[in-house]
């Protein structure tokens, strides 16, 4: 995980160098005259192979050289200083969760997840449950987990959880977790390795959607996993070869190059975000606000123990579905779109697309990286004219 872009410490003064310097050099080669800091896409399905099999690329599906940068950069930024940190990037961050969750359970395993995650996993939870795995659910808040965890091979973290940002204290469940021998993944997408680096918290596997914070662009797919242990990772990089999981180059060079600017655009999200739900707070027709950075929010005390930063996201209910279909109509600078984490924020009244136990007035709402002025006026503007029923 070593290179040029990987400024471990500053070696004048052997103090540990900030995000923002890390993050624009994270994963650069070793600099070579005439040639570009950060060198283009490569492409290719094969690579010149005489005699012997030997050296680091060979096939398409197995490696490839503008991976390698990436996947270094994403290390670096995921577990600054761990040399033994070893991370495999995939096509999806869904491709990442499936390689994690199927790599490591066999018929017969106990698999542990949220049962307020993301709305894909009740569909990993059947294939599992099809592939002769036992799962069991218990919600984030609370550590609820912990009740969940006897006989368990993994236990699947999502905190916070989306969309209803409830934080679990990760240091707990891991301690309980080891001491059972089962081993911990924790979903990073909503905190991003600015906010939240899981593996220093003690778990396994760092796991993400790179479409969303990390890029921060909404212009390509991506997932990475951040593996503890090599042996581990070695288990997720058959999987992602087996499945052909694989990103593509282009979208591999756009990730890299995107890192660049994660923590101008993650402090700008995560202020924006704050003066949003500070915003919303005390507004008579929003109930069930949750932003983890408010000192009010049930998750503050868990989140502010183990996150920098708290996310760009901010979930809150209004009062039905005909509301919250006026509130979105009546936004300008807020797109009605799913995702979250670019710099163009987003928003969208979750429950049309079912899988998620929340209200039907429910809003997921997604800072970008606009003047928060503009922002928190378009909101209340929003709010004022549906409210009016306009």
């Amino acid at each position: 995980m070593t290179g040029h872009g990987h400024p471990a410490d500053d070696p004048a003064t052997a103090a540990p160098y900030g995000d923002g310097t890390r993050a624009v050099r994270a994963g650069l080669p070793e600099p070579v005259k005439n040639e570009p800091p950060l060198p283009g896409p490569v492409f290719a399905a094969h690579f010149h192979l005489p005699g012997e099999v030997a050296g680091p690329y060979t096939y398409g599906r197995d490696t490839n050289p503008t991976w390698t940068l990436l996947e270094r950069a994403i290390g670096e930024l995921e577990a600054p200083g761990r040399e033994d940190a070893d991370t495999v990037v995939f096509a999806s961050g869904m491709a990442a969760v499936s390689a994690v969750l199927l790599s490591q359970a066999r018929a017969g395993d106990t698999v542990v997840l949220p049962d307020d995650g993301y709305q894909a996993l009740p569909l990993v939870r059947e294939q599992l449950e099809a592939y002769g795995v036992r799962v069991r659910t218990a919600p984030t808040g609370g550590d609820a987990q912990l009740t969940a965890l006897d006989g368990a091979r993994l236990l699947w973290i999502e905190t916070p959880s989306n969309p209803g940002l409830d934080v679990c204290d990760v240091r707990r469940l891991v301690d309980a977790a080891h001491g059972a021998g089962t081993l911990v993944a924790v979903d990073n997408t909503l905190a991003t390795p600015l906010g939240q680096r899981p593996l220093e918290l003690g778990a396994d596997f760092s796991v993400a959607s790179g479409t969303k914070g990390l890029t921060g662009h909404g212009d390509l797919l991506l997932g990475y996993v951040v593996c503890r242990d090599p042996g581990l990772a070695a288990a997720v990089r058959r999987w992602r070869k087996i499945v052909g999981a694989v990103p593509g180059p282009m979208e591999a060079w756009l990730a890299h190059r995107s890192l660049a600017t994660i923590q101008l655009r993650t402090e700008r999200q995560w202020a924006n975000a704050l003066a949003v739900a500070e915003a919303l707070d005390g507004r008579a027709e929003v109930s069930g606000l949750r932003y983890p950075g408010l000192p009010s929010d049930p998750s503050h005390k868990t989140a502010a123990r183990q996150m920098s930063g708290f996310g760009s996201v901010v979930s809150f209910t209004l009062p039905d579905r005909a509301h919250a279909e006026r509130f979105m109509s009546a936004l300008h600078l807020v797109e009605d779109a799913t995702s979250f984490g670019g710099v163009r924020s987003t928003a969208e009244r979750r429950g049309r697309w079912g899988g998620d136990a929340v209200p039907e007035g429910f809003i997921r709402f997604s800072a970008g990286a606009e003047d928060p002025r503009d922002l928190v006026a378009d909101l209340l503007r929003a709010l004022d004219q549906a409210g009016s029923g306009a």
